[in-house]
């Protein structure tokens, strides 16, 4: 039957690839999605991770069709790019709220079933900018650095349960939000990039995927970057 899996904002880009790589392996796949329009072929409930009722209705609706979650990748994000002194009170917040304080809410639903088969997987999406900054996303790089400091914790305070808590930090990858940029801009980017490529979303899913899996049994509380060597070093 596969485990019960659950994977936060996981309606495209890499959320969707690291979904679509569990389902292929035979699991039991849900996403949550909150605008972006409902994946095809996948569990999906709209949910707002910034919302606690939110969060707890989805969860109930993955309990009941899948059984309680065994694998949770909290991959849903956001970001609000501007410099420091331009920033509002609002794109600190949302940041925050959406990529760190969401990644709480939904790790804390998902402890209670880990807890009680006194096994689980949890991977949180973080980035290469939440270890070497990134200027214009003080908010973005300040949530994902937050999600090593709260993974490494939860790591400490449920090990001995049988549960594994841990980052992957990818740097650039070919989505449709990097797709934006001018042929410039992805110059500049591949420029400071050692393999001088862009990530594929499978890429990012495959290393997900790893440490959900026995053979990352002994593997808690790590901080794996999927970079091409961008943040070597930090």
């Amino acid at each position: 039957m596969g485990r019960s899996v659950l994977v936060t904002g996981g309606s495209r880009g890499i959320g969707l690839a690291i979904a679509r790589s569990f389902e292929a392996a035979g699991d039991r796949v849900a996403v949550t999605y909150r605008s972006s329009g409902r994946p095809e072929g996948l569990f999906a409930v709209q949910a707002d991770v910034t919302k606690p009722e939110d969060v707890e209705a989805a969860f109930a609706a993955v309990e009941s069709e899948h059984g309680a979650v065994e694998v949770l990748v909290a991959n849903a994000g956001i970001t609000r790019d501007t410099l420091l002194l331009r920033m509002s009170d609002d794109d600190w917040d949302a940041v925050i709220d959406t990529n760190l304080t969401g990644a709480y809410r939904v790790a804390k639903r998902a402890a209670r079933g880990m807890l009680r088969a006194h096994n689980g997987r949890m991977i949180f999406l973080a980035s290469v900018v939440g270890l070497s900054g990134s200027a214009g996303q003080a908010n973005y790089a300040a949530s994902k650095a937050g999600l090593v400091g709260f993974a490494r914790s939860v790591a400490r305070e449920f090990g001995s349960r049988g549960i594994t808590a841990n980052v992957v930090a990818p740097g650039f990858v070919d989505t449709e939000l990097t797709a934006v940029l001018s042929a410039e801009r992805r110059a500049e980017i591949l420029s400071q990039v050692p393999l001088r490529r862009y990530a594929t979303p499978d890429e990012i899913a495959g290393v997900v995927r790893f440490l959900a899996s026995d053979d990352a049994s002994y593997i808690t509380g790590a901080v794996i970057p999927v970079d091409g060597g961008l943040g070597m070093g930090h």
